[in-house]
């Protein structure tokens, strides 16, 4: 164990291992997560309905967040403290989170709802404290958020749980990226999957590196995936080509129900995204080349060497006896070289394919 890590393991939270790992495997589809964030508008049945309507649409898992105001932040009237431009101009951060946090108190029935209706649902916390709310829930997942990354502290409380743990890497450095990494595995995590992420809201598609992703694989040996704040879905079918595990969007009835609506996907376009993204994965294949059944039966639509001209007994093959042309029941052009001034066993006539068999 690191010396960083063994500064976070006084307190481990109660609870136990999931047994619902995050499932993916390499030529599927990723998976795909709604995130319903705020979009509640401060309604339980409005969660619950979200949720319901974001499986229905086509989402593999569900994710919302975990905390109070208390959790990220302190009322001040502070400048540093007040929001001046964006989404989100006008508020304090604390009034922010007020307004758009999921209470504590709903972790139960959401948790339960879930397992009712056979949802995939995992929560972002914040502070340990939310973690112990969520292990009492039965949370089988834990996110760490982008703006959580240099939170070390949190990220080893949720990784002694045993749980797998998403983690989105906006706005860190390498350096941070790689001692967040060393947290969470050092602190017992086995299941990783970080997501490449542009912590803008809306994000700007021409500031996403998405060879971020095949970097991360090969870097840190995990689950690698996307998370986008970007409307459309250009960037997540991008994603999947790239070998995306994971693809996280924030979810919406619509582009006006919920704080952070503006920048979240709808109902339509959700199933427009599971649809890409499940063509997009089936048209990947291997790293090779291979004929279907359908490619072998189409060649023979190809060309092949024809004879064009009567050739006699004995009398050698040139280039003024034949043609390549469609279809393919003759030699290979590619084998033609190899015949010229041999010469014929027998009569050929014009029209007919020219075959190795016929020259001596």
């Amino acid at each position: 164990m690191s010396a960083m890590s063994a500064k976070f393991n006084a307190k481990k939270p109660a609870g136990s291992a999931s047994t619902s790992p995050i499932q993916h495997q390499d030529g599927q589809p990723p998976l795909i997560v709604a995130e319903l964030s705020g979009n509640h508008q401060g309604k339980l049945e409005q969660a619950i309905e979200l949720m319901d309507l974001a499986h229905s649409c086509g989402a593999d898992m569900i994710k919302i967040q975990t905390y109070t105001e208390d959790s990220l932040t302190i009322p001040s009237d502070r400048p540093e403290f007040q929001l001046t431009s964006g989404l989100w101009q006008g508020y304090s951060y604390y009034d922010l989170y007020k307004e758009a946090k999921t209470p504590r108190e709903w972790m139960d029935p959401l948790f339960k709802h879930a397992r009712e209706k056979g949802i995939f649902l995992f929560s972002s916390p914040f502070c340990p404290d939310d973690v112990d709310v969520l292990e009492k829930a039965g949370c089988p997942v834990y996110k760490i958020a982008s703006f959580e990354v240099n939170y070390p502290q949190l990220i080893a409380y949720c990784a002694q749980t045993g749980k797998p743990i998403v983690m989105s890497t906006g706005l860190a450095t390498l350096e941070e990226i790689d001692k967040a990494v060393a947290v969470a595995r050092d602190n017992g995590c086995k299941d990783l999957t970080l997501l490449h992420c542009e912590s803008h809201y809306p994000a700007d598609p021409r500031t996403f590196n998405l060879n971020t992703i095949p970097f991360f694989k090969e870097r840190y040996q995990c689950k690698v995936g996307l998370s986008n704040h970007a409307i459309g879905d250009a960037l997540d079918i991008a994603a999947t080509a790239l070998g995306a595990d994971m693809i996280e969007k924030h979810f919406a009835k619509d582009r006006h129900s919920g704080i952070d609506a503006a920048f979240s996907m709808t109902p339509d376009e959700l199933r427009q995204l599971k649809q890409d993204t499940v063509t997009v994965a089936l048209s990947m294949g291997q790293k090779e080349v291979r004929l279907s059944e359908d490619d072998i039966a189409a060649r023979s639509g190809r060309r092949s060497v024809y004879l064009t001209a009567e050739l006699k007994q004995g009398e050698a093959l040139t280039m003024e006896h034949v043609r390549i042309i469609r279809p393919a029941c003759g030699l290979d052009p590619f084998a033609l070289d190899q015949l010229l001034g041999k010469k014929a066993k027998s009569d050929l006539h014009a029209g007919t394919p020219l075959q190795a068999s016929d020259f001596q």
